[in-house]
């Protein structure tokens, strides 16, 4: 086999490959706008907000009132010992 004719089908599959990629993919936009336009035209609520507002995530409760720290130096001790250990950590093994 020459080169040039397997050159010459490279190139080929080259852009049978590039043509079907390109292809699928505009039928994919086509696929998705045409979707989108057909919810938009019968669901009227979408992209409107709530005049309430958008709810918060219910997985992330945000602590609220006197119970939310009951001993907040206890933490802060908690913190600075945990901080403290780390720094000297930190300082004994770069001398």
């Amino acid at each position: 086999m020459e080169s040039t004719s397997l050159m010459s089908e490279g190139l080929t599959l080259m852009f049978f490959g590039m043509g079907f990629v390109f292809l699928f993919l505009t039928l994919l936009v086509g696929a998705t706008t045409l979707m989108s336009r057909i919810i938009t035209k019968y669901e009227k609520n979408v992209g409107i907000l709530p005049e309430d507002g958008v709810p918060s995530p219910t997985a992330v409760i945000p602590r609220h009132g006197p119970l939310a720290h009951p001993h907040p130096h206890i933490e802060d001790k908690t913190i600075i010992s945990v901080l403290s250990a780390a720094v000297h950590t930190f300082r004994s093994r770069h001398k």
